[in-house]
């Protein structure tokens, strides 16, 4: 058994933050995988349900974002998992927008969920850095990761979350690769090649063929002028 936590913040009022990312990505995979009603355990909401052969909670803390190592040590203790059963999808300021990368262990980079996580189950746990960008100044970051994403953030965002809910199943299974392909075939598409082909030479008739080098003329002089005067 695993458990898949979305880091994010209770509550209406905070449901379209960029911290709420976490949240939004496990609300995609419970939809599209049909999981479980949502149920309040271990301080948070959770949802039971397989992906492939595997059998995944999907976990959401009520504890807020800086408790969020209450609700994800409780689940794991029941369970009696240890930290590498456990992956967490989390906001990445550090990342660009719509970018996806999975990593294992580690700091937490001044990240208060993960800091929380860190003091109870350890670091040695999976998670899924989803991108949401910097605002550019460290004092500005409280107030974005607690602002609402732009209308033309879905321009990335709902991308980012189909391909997280498509490939849960190989996330499950331990292969971030293919996990990660997924996501990527969703925010960047392959583009079909627009550039029209080279066209091949056409012939143009006797003219387009080179020109042939002259016969030596080996007739006498007297042969010469004769066929002057023919």
């Amino acid at each position: 058994m695993q458990i898949f936590v979305g880091l994010g913040n209770p509550g209406g009022e905070y449901a379209g933050n960029r911290h709420n990312i976490g949240f939004m990505a496990v609300d995609r995979i419970a939809e599209d995988h049909s999981f479980g009603p949502w149920k309040s355990r271990f301080l948070g909401r959770v949802a039971e349900g397989r992906l492939g052969g595997d059998k995944v909670l999907l976990l959401k803390p009520d504890t807020y974002m800086n408790r969020s190592g209450q609700s994800v040590g409780e689940a794991m203790r029941f369970y009696k998992l240890e930290a590498d059963d456990v992956t967490v999808f989390h906001d990445e300021l550090d990342l660009a927008p719509g970018k996806c990368r999975v990593k294992t262990g580690g700091g937490h980079a001044g990240h208060n969920g993960l800091r929380s996580i860190h003091g109870h189950i350890g670091e040695a746990y999976h998670r899924v850095r989803l991108g949401i960008g910097h605002p550019g100044r460290k004092e500005l970051v409280s107030g974005y990761v607690l602002h609402d994403f732009a209308k033309a953030d879905a321009d990335w965002l709902e991308p980012l979350l189909t391909g997280i809910g498509q490939g849960a199943p190989e996330l499950a299974a331990g292969d971030s690769a293919r996990f990660l392909n997924a996501v990527a075939l969703r925010v960047a598409p392959p583009r079909s090649s627009t550039s029209p082909k080279a066209k091949a030479p056409t012939r143009a008739g006797p003219a387009a063929a080179a020109p042939s080098e002259p016969e030596e003329d080996t007739r006498t002089p007297l042969q010469k002028l004769a066929d002057r005067f023919r």
